[in-house]
């Protein structure tokens, strides 16, 4: 037990320092690993078979809507990247370059990409030909380089892992209807799978992704009240396409732009996962995505059958559809039961001889703790259930913590307060205004997270300036 006390003490509380707390959680788990390279990371097996499992289902609800996977180049030249003004001029801090191939100086700097969209573009000019061409939408699964200064595991660092979509349309209309289906799609995953409950809106002009018409965002509230923009989808109009010449031949034998669109989820998912589920004794996964939903832990294993009988309630399981595992090993019970919660197993089985003997197991929740004695040939039909449960409970219970830090403010003094005392989503008007929304920011560090949806009237006037305002906006700080 002495062990398995070291292990979560080496956790900071989640009170005394959020930030460490998170930075030990990674470590302990084994998520990731530091590199060389700084501000890149290492993602270990438990962190990569975490992004394996959101791929794999991304992946199968994108081709459900007729996504296809494509790859493109790692390089993208400097002329083609200076096509779009405002697209170059929002990434231009963030851009790594390649300045010599081998021993030779290049005679175009390459950029290390950092996001897609001129590649996509110079790729679709000359797919792109007639009406009966599209629309085109494709993915890709790649990782992309942005030099951050400040950098964080998951969260922010200078390679991250991500799927861009890239879409092509004849109108307007399909552009945009492409950008709200790819919005409700990640915000289906978050809810459904990662049991993150997300406020689906649109961005501010200030916040909107550089040289998009609009974007669209799904925002988490993580357990220390900070926001995590954890999806974007963006209608770039036809902008893209007059500085790319991407021009089909319509119905009517005319010449016409098309209208695109991109949208993307990374691997800071993961970290919002983090942040939204875990506790002081380390992550809490759940179980849609989780690699090992189940953990067998064998008590007094060197006592005859323990052993074969616990391989055997995890290869029943598995053949359930459990995603299960037996541990072994010599550590001790209460070391392996302090690592299954360290790691976030939705729920661990325990068997001993006295369990043989009675016909039944122990399974415990790794939600909120509960012990439930489980029959023996009962084990492949309950399992599932209260993996279901504990499912449903994750969400309800991330779903509450937001509710009771989202508050409500029509006087910019309350607002400020708001901001500053109690961390969450602060609900409050806007008249439009972008020295508005700078203002808010100098004054309080909390930037508009996005235009919700569902609007309400809070009041008739901008939680700023006082003016008239129909907008109703969620503002935080954030990640």
């Amino acid at each position: 037990m002495a062990e398995a006390k070291k292990l979560v003490e080496e956790i900071t509380s989640m009170k005394e320092d959020f930030a460490q707390w998170y930075t030990d959680v990674v470590k302990k788990a084994e998520l990731i690993d530091y590199a060389s390279v700084k501000g890149c990371m290492v993602i270990k097996p438990a962190g990569y078979a975490l992004w394996e499992n959101i791929q794999k289902e991304l992946d199968r609800k994108f081709k459900e809507t007729g996504v296809e996977n494509v790859y493109m180049p790692l390089f993208i030249p400097e002329s083609l990247l200076q096509k779009e003004k405002d697209h170059v001029e929002g990434f231009a801090p963030e851009v790594a370059w390649v300045t010599h191939g081998g021993l030779e100086p290049l005679t175009e700097r390459l950029c290390v990409r950092p996001t897609s969209e001129t590649l996509f573009c110079d790729f679709y000019k000359d797919e792109v030909h007639s009406y009966r061409d599209l629309p085109k939408c494709y993915n890709q699964w790649c990782s992309v380089v942005r030099w951050e200064k400040t950098t964080r595991p998951f969260l922010r660092s200078r390679e991250f892992l991500w799927q861009e979509g890239h879409t092509v349309h004849a109108t307007a209309e399909d552009a945009q209807a492409r950008t709200i289906q790819m919005l409700n799609v990640y915000a289906d995953f978050c809810e459904q799978v990662l049991a993150i409950p997300v406020i689906k809106g649109r961005k501010t002009d200030k916040e909107k992704f550089a040289g998009a018409e609009a974007t669209y965002t799904i925002e988490a509230l993580m357990h220390d009240g900070q926001a995590l923009q954890s999806g974007t989808s963006h209608n770039f109009g036809d902008g893209f396409a007059k500085a790319f010449g991407i021009q089909y031949t319509d119905k009517d034998n005319t010449m016409k732009y098309c209208h695109q669109t991109s949208w993307g989820m990374s691997t800071r998912i993961i970290g919002g996962i983090i942040m939204v589920h875990g506790d002081d004794s380390g992550l809490k996964l759940p179980p849609r995505i989780a690699p090992v939903q189940a953990v067998v832990i064998p008590i007094q294993q060197k006592k005859e059958g323990v052993m074969e009988c616990a391989e055997g309630l995890a290869d029943r399981l598995k053949a359930a559809g459990v995603r299960a595992k037996m541990d072994g090993s010599d550590k001790s019970p209460g070391f392996k039961f302090a690592e299954q919660e360290m790691r976030g197993i939705p729920v661990r089985i325990e068997i001993g001889p006295k369990d043989m003997e009675a016909g039944k197991c122990v399974v415990v929740r790794r939600d909120n703790g509960e012990k439930i004695d489980v029959a023996l040939d009962a084990l492949e039909t309950e399992v599932p259930k209260i993996l279901d449960q504990i499912q449903n409970n994750m969400f309800e219970m991330a779903l509450k913590h937001r509710e009771e830090h989202t508050y409500k403010a029509t006087e910019y003094a309350e607002f400020c307060d708001t901001i500053e005392n109690k961390p969450g989503f602060v609900k409050a008007m806007w008249c439009g205004d972008r020295a508005c929304e700078d203002k808010i920011k100098d004054d309080t560090r909390a930037t508009s997270r996005c235009m919700p949806f569902e609007q309400e009237q809070l009041s008739d006037k901008c939680i700023c300036c006082g003016k008239p305002a129909n907008k109703m906006v969620y503002w935080g700080r954030a990640y």
